[in-house]
């Protein structure tokens, strides 16, 4: 992948591939939490108003849109993907749980298909290692939600503490990809996915980065064991 245009088809195709074992990778590769983290991303958001507008960018198959709507009731949710299949099984789980999420579209996050300030909110789980332009993506965020709004971005992380860093290390680049070749059957995916951290900011440098890009009141929770960040920014 030597260009962005390469990255971009890189992973569009990849997670294409993989979404019929997405879920359960998921949960096996966070023993569990990564619900938990979602929900508590869509808590963050702490929704005000009749009818709040969100945007969940990334959706995946959907586990934080279906979070924002059974947290917020009132809220209409926009769930927006890159890949299609993804979209399509998140679309699919909406609907087999009582179609608590409505809004699909499909979209690149570099180049979001919404007017400025449309939204009260926007959220993301496990996006922004996997932009082309990290930077461009922020910026487009930031454009689309109103002023006041909230953005809750949830992403993996390096633990600082040393015991945890070196532990992380053996589990995410060694033992993640066995793992993924034999729950998904797509062992470049599983490569691909614990690479994706290694040049990718520490909690405190992406705090930096949002500010840059014009988001205030920056601020970030580690979770388990500091492997994981989630921040919260308003626009």
């Amino acid at each position: 992948m030597t260009t962005s245009t390469d990255k971009s088809a890189h992973v569009q195709a990849m997670f294409s591939r993989i979404v019929r074992r997405y879920d359960l990778m998921n949960r096996v590769m966070t023993l569990g939490r990564d619900q938990a983290w979602r929900r508590l991303t869509a808590r963050e958001l702490h929704l005000d108003g009749a009818a709040p507008l969100v945007l969940d960018l990334a959706t995946g198959t959907g586990d934080i849109a279906l979070a924002i709507a059974r947290a917020y009731p009132s809220a209409r949710v926009i769930a927006l993907d890159f890949a299609r299949p993804m979209l399509d099984a998140a679309q699919d789980k909406s609907f087999r749980q009582g179609a608590p999420v409505r809004d699909f579209a499909q979209g690149d996050a570099l180049r979001l298909p919404f007017a400025d300030a449309v939204f009260d909110a926007l959220t993301n789980g496990f996006l922004l290692r996997n932009v082309a332009d990290l930077r461009q993506a922020l910026a487009e965020m930031r454009r689309v939600v109103k002023p006041g709004g909230q953005v809750a971005c949830l992403e993996i992380t390096r633990p600082g503490a040393p015991i945890f860093r070196d532990a992380f290390r053996l589990y995410f680049y060694g033992l993640v990809p066995r793992i993924g070749r034999l729950v998904s059957g797509d062992p470049q995916a599983y490569t691909y996915l614990p690479h994706s951290l290694t040049h990718f900011p520490r909690a405190s440098e992406l705090s930096q980065m949002m500010l840059e890009v014009g988001f205030r009141d920056v601020r970030f929770r580690l979770l388990g064991l500091g492997a994981m960040a989630l921040h919260i920014a308003t626009v």
